[in-house]
């Protein structure tokens, strides 16, 4: 596996790629949902390029940018154990050298809710990393997990609108065996909290079993009420919306998602599930409550 710093070097090593490009950008201290991501493109692919980039333009300035977990020895290792060819670790002044004056923004329908509301900026700092990245690698596909659900609509949507010849693929939620989503924030749940955090899968569970045979708005309350139920648990969002734009949803079905945030003492999770009850969610209406 070649290890690369800078946007030059990746070029260069990315001249001639046989077979397509497949790239997973992450920021590190990875996990198996980065893994799933990064063996979909090993099947897919001819070559696969993963990224590891801390990036300061979506935090914000009460947020965990300073603390967020990085350990690049265990992560290049795991990257060359499911086969990645080329590891990008570049610096933030690699990324964002000085003068750099450019924010590449989506329409706030799309990042002005959800976790746009509560995290102003933090979508425009995404696209803008996201963009570059995609134009230094120029794949034919880009892997996103699902569980990170408006990001990956968002940057469909700006691949989509700026003619990226990239195809923005959104891979399956990857969970631990409780139902808890993967994510590198975990690490930082004490016991109690890891206990409290199970309530967003399976709220989501509750909410994916109800749409059977009660109203949206119904099954919704009690998914709610559940959530409100844990002291420990403070929810920011429990919200049915389309999946392509993201506007309230009337109605369960393959094209309605349910996302839900909360505040776990310092820790913010975030979950999702597509509103039908037979689709490839419905092994969360197993979770028990």
């Amino acid at each position: 596996m070649l290890i690369v710093e800078t946007g030059a070097a990746l070029r260069a090593a990315l001249r001639a790629p046989a077979g397509g490009i497949g790239f997973v950008p992450t920021m590190g201290f990875l996990h198996e949902g980065h893994m799933s991501l990064m063996r979909q493109a090993r099947r897919e692919c001819g070559v696969v390029v993963a990224s590891i980039f801390v990036n300061p333009k979506q935090f914000g300035p009460r947020e965990d940018l300073a603390r967020y977990p990085r350990d690049f020895a265990r992560d290049r290792a795991m990257c060359e154990a499911v086969g990645v060819d080329v590891l990008f670790a570049p610096s933030v002044a690699e990324m964002y050298p000085p003068g750099f004056a450019t924010e590449v923004s989506v329409a706030p329908e799309l990042t002005g809710v959800l976790c746009g509301a509560l995290r102003p900026g933090h979508f425009a700092g995404v696209a803008t990393v996201v963009a570059k990245l995609l134009n230094l690698v120029n794949p034919e596909r880009a892997y996103f997990g699902q569980k990170d659900f408006q990001q990956w609509r968002v940057l469909s949507r700006m691949a989509r609108d700026l003619a990226f010849p990239t195809e923005i693929v959104r891979g399956a939620i990857v969970r631990e065996a409780d139902g808890l989503a993967m994510s590198s924030r975990n690490t930082y749940l004490s016991a109690e909290d890891r206990v409290a955090a199970l309530r967003l899968s399976r709220s989501l569970g509750l909410l994916l079993r109800r749409v059977a045979d009660h109203p949206l708005a119904e099954a919704l309350a009690q998914a709610r009420a559940y959530l409100e139920a844990e002291p420990r648990l403070s929810l920011q969002y429990l919200s049915a919306v389309d999946a392509e734009h993201l506007g309230p949803a009337t109605a369960a079905g393959p094209g309605t998602v349910a996302l839900v945030a909360a505040q776990l003492g310092s820790t913010r999770l975030i979950d999702n599930v597509i509103l039908d009850p037979h689709g490839p969610d419905a092994a969360l209406c197993a979770l028990p409550l």
